[in-house]
């Protein structure tokens, strides 16, 4: 049953944001023949060089430093064959802050997660492994998403895209479509990512991220008990 929903013209991603999608669904599964179509029609539509790169180094903390290093390298030789091409393109800006270090790194991670989710995580998971709680804390909500030339909805974007092209984390994607949510993207403009996962990177991850929008969705129009 095809499930894909048309977002309507008010709530709709701009092409810069569909962009983002399939860069980070196709490096996250090391696909780099995707990946290069994915990264050529990112910066044709617009995607600074340095916003990329944020994109493609927030891939370890999902699908591993092998294939975010993959990823990067692919983009160099894009880049490299674009300037042969005599494509200039814009390099963007960096971080305007540096990340805190020590205690402070944590307590602006455990800040950025809280205001992500929308309460405190914690559990018995965490309880189990407080060093993974540590990790996710300070590396990803810490020193990734401190980095501020990539807005919040840009890099759920960019999660969404690369946990519904993975098979088996399901639970996280579900996370990540509610946190989307959070940071203000309405539920048309993740229809559409779905659309674009299902379009440009194929049919399994398109339908992953259409259940979990559908999941979400049915969840939250729920009645409370």
């Amino acid at each position: 049953m095809n499930t894909m929903r048309q977002a309507p013209a008010s709530e709709t991603l701009s092409a810069r944001q569909q962009a983002i999608v399939p860069i980070a669904a196709t490096a996250a599964v090391g696909d780099m023949t995707r990946l290069s179509d994915a990264l050529n029609r990112g910066l044709d539509a617009g995607l600074a060089v340095n916003e990329i790169k944020e994109v493609l180094v927030q891939v370890y903390a999902y699908a591993g430093f092998p294939r975010s290093l993959n990823a990067l390298g692919e983009l160099m030789k894009v880049l490299e064959a674009r300037r042969g091409r005599g494509i200039d393109d814009a390099p963007g800006r960096l971080p305007s802050r540096r990340a805190p270090q020590g205690e402070a790194l944590l307590a602006a991670g455990t800040a950025n997660q809280t205001r992500l989710t929308g309460a405190p995580v914690k559990g018995a998971l965490f309880d189990f492994a407080p060093a993974i709680d540590e990790y996710l804390k300070t590396h990803l909500f810490g020193d990734i998403f401190e980095r501020d030339n990539l807005d919040w909805q840009s890099r759920e974007l960019a999660t969404v895209g690369m946990l519904a092209a993975l098979p088996g984390v399901e639970s996280q994607l579900q996370a990540h479509i509610r946190i989307g949510m959070n940071v203000g993207l309405g539920a048309g403009q993740l229809w559409q990512a779905a659309q674009v996962l299902a379009e440009r990177v194929d049919a399994d991850a398109g339908r992953r991220a259409n259940e979990a929008i559908a999941r979400h969705l049915a969840s939250a129009a729920a009645p409370a008990r």
